[in-house]
């Protein structure tokens, strides 16, 4: 498994290596390293603190929606989270998602499966914030339909946001209904009637056949869903529900503040606090799509697609997202590594899904 992931990050510095290239190929190497030079470093260190405050916060609202299920203290999901988003950040495949519900799950022996559910409600805020964040830009910047960013074989302009955007609202949609069909006990009932009727299906075999799809197949599933179905036990407390959806909203007005304090070191970006607010959504959106590990080139296009709507030079915009980028990522995959090692969490070992 060490070899597998080894070889898995050194293919995703190859594809961030190539993201990166098609991103900046036509910044001149010399301004772009000049701009680099010509940032004020001290404001990286609030930009930094009000990262990490970001995801205090999301402990915080992640241990309230494991609260419905299961109380967990403030270290026992700070572990996981900032592993998880390491691992996000340094290999592709967005693989934290999973190995956060896996280390909860060897800490706490909260069921991997209920973990998992939790991490998706954690997500469906998320989105619900993204989306209601990008009507509110929709309805006050104009995108010039004839802006084009290409980065690789992705070209991005106001039709790609817009189908983007587009298909993280469905994504949203059936998330949140998974979660209300899910949360509710008598729909449960109703897919574990469906679930059991399975067996039927193989008629033709034998009785003993039948059994084993039974036991080995119907009640597993079963099993797995009544335990994911846990992690939307929150949808039965509307004072949870209001909790992390508040939460959500200070996690991204944070978020959105790191790019305001990082910008007031950074030349020849002079934007209010609503413009950089656009910029973190349109990027946030350009890398929903599959891209390199961390996001790296698709970050940066986006970034440069993004403050081109502000009029910024494409020296000064590739500039400043490609520092603000780094230092978004560096102290998550610091936090994240001091975590597993003071944890003893062996992250190339976080291959087998436990048993729900």
């Amino acid at each position: 498994m060490k070899k597998t992931m080894s070889v898995s990050f050194l293919v995703g510095m190859i594809i961030s290596g190539i993201a990166l290239y098609f991103a900046f190929r036509k910044v001149p190497f010399a301004e772009l390293i000049a701009y680099l030079k010509s940032i004020d470093y001290f404001w990286t260190i609030p930009a930094t603190l009000l990262i990490l405050l970001a995801f205090a916060l999301r402990v915080y609202r992640w241990r309230i929606i494991l609260g419905a299920t299961r109380r967990v203290g403030f270290w026992d999901a700070f572990h996981p989270l900032m592993i998880g988003f390491m691992l996000n950040c340094i290999l592709p495949g967005r693989v934290g998602e999973i190995s956060r519900p896996l280390i909860l799950n060897q800490k706490t022996s909260v069921p991997f499966s209920t973990g998992l559910a939790t991490v998706a409600a954690e997500r469906a805020f998320d989105v619900v914030v993204l989306l209601l964040l990008l009507s509110w830009m929709l309805m006050d910047v104009k995108i010039d339909p004839a802006l084009t960013i290409t980065v690789g074989s992705y070209v991005l302009n106001k039709s790609l946001l817009m189908a983007t955007a587009t298909g993280i609202a469905r994504l949203c949609f059936l998330l949140v209904a998974a979660m209300i069909l899910l949360g509710f006990e008598s729909c449960r009932n109703f897919f574990n009637r469906m679930i059991l009727l399975l067996p039927r299906l193989f008629f033709f075999a034998g009785a003993s056949f039948r059994q084993w799809v039974h036991e080995k197949v119907c009640l597993t599933l079963i099993r797995f869903m009544d335990s994911f179905a846990k992690g939307f036990l929150l949808l039965k407390d509307p004072k949870r529900m209001i909790g992390c959806f508040l939460l959500s909203l200070l996690i991204w007005g944070v978020s959105a503040l790191s790019y305001y304090v990082m910008a007031m070191g950074a030349p020849g970006i002079r934007l209010s606090l609503a413009q950089l607010s656009v910029v973190m959504v349109i990027i946030c959106v350009f890398i929903s799509i599959p891209s390199a590990p961390g996001f790296w080139g698709i970050w940066e296009a986006g970034g440069v697609f993004a403050l081109a709507l502000f009029n910024i030079p494409a020296k000064d915009a590739a500039g400043f997202t490609l520092a603000n980028h780094a230092f978004q990522m560096l102290p998550v995959i610091l936090v994240g590594a001091g975590s597993a090692i003071m944890t003893g969490v062996n992250v190339f070992q976080i291959s087998r899904v436990p048993q729900a």
